[in-house]
């Protein structure tokens, strides 16, 4: 990883809930809200943009855990914008605290953990996981 990513470090992104976002089962809409899932991507998505500057060329980040508390709805057009904030850098680990708001204030907390990885690697594991 390429030097200068430090604790502290921010990265936020804004979203506008729609249907495909919607807590949903096999097609069926459960709530017309901004679901779980979706906030998940989200949380990945933001944590990921944070590691991105600092990739090497043979690197890449990989999720390794995402938990998250979703504590308030979200309904259709609503803007979502979460905030990542490194919280641990241990060797080619990056842990980021998540928060999600909206126009009420907080709907969701989390932590992403990403591990950083040479790509060959990856594409190894890949290899052995194949049936």
């Amino acid at each position: 990883m390429k030097q200068g990513l430090k604790l502290g470090k921010e990265e936020s992104i804004e979203v506008i809930v729609t249907e495909d976002m919607f807590a949903s089962f096999e097609g069926e809409v459960v709530h017309p809200v901004y679901s779980t899932v979706a906030m998940t991507y989200h949380m990945e998505w933001v944590s990921r943009k944070i590691i991105l500057p600092f990739l090497e060329s043979h690197e890449e980040g990989m999720g390794a855990s995402v938990q998250l508390r979703h504590i308030a709805a979200s309904p259709l057009g609503t803007f979502v914008t979460l905030k990542a904030t490194v919280i641990e850098l241990r060797d080619n680990l990056v842990k980021t605290n998540v928060i999600a708001t909206n126009h009420l204030g907080v709907i969701g907390k989390g932590e992403v953990v990403q591990v950083i990885l040479p790509k060959e690697t990856i594409e190894n594991k890949l290899i052995e996981a194949s049936i």
